[in-house]
């Protein structure tokens, strides 16, 4: 690996994340994201060049805003952090190939849908239906991947999770799976294939209950017990992006070996 270009990619990174943080605060506000200068959210005056450097900055002015003082979330500089090293890690995994670009593309999507789920309980169709037409584009170029597997995976994957919501609202008398979940779905289907797409199922259902029962049985609160289940979808596509082809030989040996 060039170590330049190592580098290269981790600075690339974290200026990307520090784009991600506009999209992730202001698309949710349907506020325009494009070619705009960035503000401060409490006092509103703009942020100098030298006061938005990704991580740096953040550190240099100890998570406080210049101007007034107000604290800056510690998202800023995890997103940042964040997309940098993933960057990184799809590299190390597939050089400057096709397949790193089509994993870059995902990566970004899952960061910005996992905090704005976080934060708004919401996953903009912004994000997804384009992000669902990238998947299966890349699918088709991608020399690694297969169109077919990929619009299995786009349909299964929204079928399935469309079912489920269904199914959770005749049981339970209420929505217990919104609409963004099930698009997150079919995009995760259209870029990752219908084989991994089982892996991040399997993957984001055990997360779920395991983080949910830990805050069912760790809050001291009532009023708000709903966890956003796009953050675990999206961490289970990382794994599977990553490593869900040995996960899957592993298994098949496991229990088609005897």
């Amino acid at each position: 690996m060039n170590p330049a270009l190592i580098i290269l990619i981790i600075i690339l990174g974290l200026a990307w994340g520090s784009f991600q943080n506009v999209v992730i605060y202001r698309i949710p506000l349907k506020k325009s994201w494009f070619l705009s200068r960035s503000l401060c959210p409490n006092c509103k005056k703009n942020i100098f060049w030298y006061d938005n450097i990704p991580l740096l900055s953040y550190l240099f002015l100890k998570g406080k805003c210049r101007n007034c003082k107000h604290k800056i979330s510690i998202q800023y500089p995890a997103v940042e952090l964040l997309s940098a090293l993933l960057s990184l890690l799809a590299y190390l995994k597939f050089d400057l190939s096709w397949q790193f670009f089509s994993a870059f593309v995902l990566i970004s999507i899952l960061i910005v849908v996992s905090f704005i789920d976080l934060n708004h309980r919401i996953i903009p169709d912004v994000i997804t239906l384009p992000g669902i037409v990238l998947g299966l584009i890349f699918s088709y170029f991608n020399p690694q991947g297969s169109l077919s597997a990929s619009v299995i995976g786009f349909l299964s994957g929204g079928l399935s999770f469309y079912l489920l919501a269904y199914a959770g609202e005749v049981v339970f008398k209420k929505e217990s799976m919104g609409g963004g979940d099930i698009k997150l779905a079919a995009l995760l289907g259209a870029f990752l294939g219908w084989k991994n797409l089982i892996v991040v199922i399997l993957l984001a259902s055990f997360l779920g209950a395991l983080i949910g029962g830990l805050k069912l049985t760790l809050s001291k609160s009532k009023k708000d017990q709903t966890i956003p289940f796009g953050p675990f979808l999206a961490a289970a596509s990382v794994i599977a992006l990553f490593w869900g082809e040995s996960l899957i030989g592993l298994y098949l040996s496991h229990f088609f070996s005897r």
